[in-house]
């Protein structure tokens, strides 16, 4: 069999397997979360957000959420050693203001500890 003809078989196969993949995987939350600034990041927007009145006035939900999405964890500064709930350090901006979030991350929800605005 000559290479062209190999060549044309193994694209036609390729693209009906990309094919089959997009109509499996349409409309579906798949997530390659491989870094563990993403895993962390995935594992805090799924849980619940416990406010606290004193630090997070005007800090809701939603706005967490959009927070999460383009925030750095300062694993430096975090302690992940803990069994029970993990302090994780954040570095984000909300409002284009630079922030910085000390966040308790427990079994099932999240709790803001500190928020700083930086300069």
């Amino acid at each position: 069999m000559k290479l062209m003809y190999r060549l044309g078989f193994y694209m036609m196969g390729f693209s009906i397997g990309l094919i089959f993949l997009a109509l499996i995987l349409n409309g579906k939350k798949a997530t390659c979360n491989y870094g563990p600034n993403d895993r962390v990041i995935s594992n805090l927007s799924k849980k619940a957000w416990k406010p606290q009145n004193k630090i997070t006035r005007e800090f809701d939900s939603i706005a967490f959420k959009g927070f999460l999405n383009k925030a750095n964890v300062d694993f430096g500064k975090s302690n992940t050693q803990k069994d029970s709930c993990k302090i994780y350090f954040i570095n984000g901006y909300w409002d284009k203001k630079p922030i910085s979030i000390t966040l308790k991350n427990c079994e099932k929800t999240v709790e803001v500890v500190k928020l700083n605005y930086r300069s």
